[in-house]
């Protein structure tokens, strides 16, 4: 088996917890050879770690990523550089075979994102992004429930996030105790860099989203958020409508958490948390049934897909120009917060499943976005 050799851009906390795992795992797929951070004395310990040589450290990324023994530059860096260093590399390897791995959100602003989206074409460059929430069992599952009408017809969902920043604040291992989340150079702060997860989860499930409503309610004990929470209204291009909350500086001590709750003509699926390993299936007849998954994938999957996406066995899953509405959803709950307007988020269907894309222009021909 031919394996990728991997340049890493970024030598901090979501390559331990969060790559570096998955590469261990996909060993016969994967060979990291290079690093790179501005902390050389960080990226050399990792040299250390790897075995590789004080020549396959860099504080500058440009001239590692012109290597010729690399495949792939896996980028991890701040949110507010995201856009920067990909457009940077893109350019700078666009002659070449080599792929690009960024991890989300796409970039601080909705400028920067739209342009994000455009490199893979502008470039001709193969570009992932680590959105692990859409190459999770469980959201796939749940896509699939619905796709499948296991509960009939969408009728609403309703999901509250419970986050608790200040408590992780101080503790080594926990990503909320960097400075560049403590006091965030981006929109939304907490909301953007934890949010965005969910708003892939949901448009994975539910498709495009129509138009918004959101509320926030001011934070007050920090600065890693402009809202301690924020309550949304979303009416999804389906026809789905639902409620989604974000609370970034609390803690949910009631079991079982309110979750995800998906209700349908004929019952409701519930998911209480990423991590319980079941989705839970309720129907109006009385039965039940359980559907067990494998917790926290995302990282390994994504990894897998884009192996096979750069030896030509499947397309990349999550791109650019489909991680683009996960950020302009963000950006517009932000928005609507602020001005308290209903704002439009997405234009048209390009990120629709074509099962309901055809169902529903068949359904809704008078629709001006089909």
């Amino acid at each position: 088996m031919k394996k990728l050799r991997v340049g890493i851009i970024g030598a901090g906390m979501a390559l331990e917890q969060l790559h570096y795992p998955a590469y261990q795992e996909l060993k016969d797929h994967y060979e990291i050879k290079a690093i790179c951070d501005i902390n050389r004395g960080k990226a050399a310990e990792w040299a250390r770690r790897l075995g590789l040589s004080d020549e396959d450290v860099y504080t500058d990324y440009l001239p590692m990523v012109m290597r010729p023994d690399l495949d792939v530059i896996d980028i991890m860096v701040p949110i507010e550089f995201n856009y920067k260093v990909t457009a940077e590399v893109a350019e700078a390897i666009s002659e070449t075979k080599k792929g690009i791995i960024c991890e989300k959100p796409l970039a601080p602003t909705l400028e920067q994102a739209k342009a994000h989206a455009e490199l893979p074409r502008k470039y001709d460059v193969p570009i992932l992004i680590a959105e692990n929430y859409r190459y999770n069992e469980e959201t796939n599952i749940l896509r699939d429930l619905v796709r499948t009408k296991r509960v009939g017809d969408i009728c609403y969902f309703v999901q509250n996030r419970v986050a608790c920043f200040p408590c992780e604040v101080g503790q080594p291992n926990k990503f909320p105790n960097r400075e560049w989340r403590k006091h965030p150079d981006y929109p939304g702060g907490a909301i953007m860099d934890t949010g965005v997860h969910d708003m892939a989860a949901l448009r994975h499930i539910f498709g495009p989203i129509d138009k918004l409503h959101a509320f926030g309610a001011p934070l007050h004990d920090g600065e890693y958020a402009p809202y301690g929470t924020v309550c949304v209204n979303f009416r999804f291009k389906s026809g789905v409508v639902g409620q989604f909350s974000f609370f970034a500086a609390g803690k949910e001590m009631q079991r079982p958490l309110v979750g995800l709750r998906i209700f349908g003509t004929t019952g409701m699926i519930y998911l209480e948390e990423r991590d319980c390993g079941f989705i839970n299936v309720a129907y109006n007849d009385g039965k039940t049934e359980q559907i067990p998954y494998r917790p926290q994938r995302g990282y390994y999957n994504e990894l897998l897909n884009f192996y096979k996406a750069m030896i030509g066995q499947e397309p990349i899953a999550v791109s650019p120009e489909l991680e683009y509405g996960d950020t302009k959803t963000i950006l517009e709950i932000l928005r609507s917060a602020e001005e308290g307007d209903v704002v439009d988020v997405d234009e048209g269907w390009d990120f629709i499943p074509i099962y309901d894309k055809a169902r529903r222009a068949e359904e809704h021909a008078d629709w001006p976005w089909l």
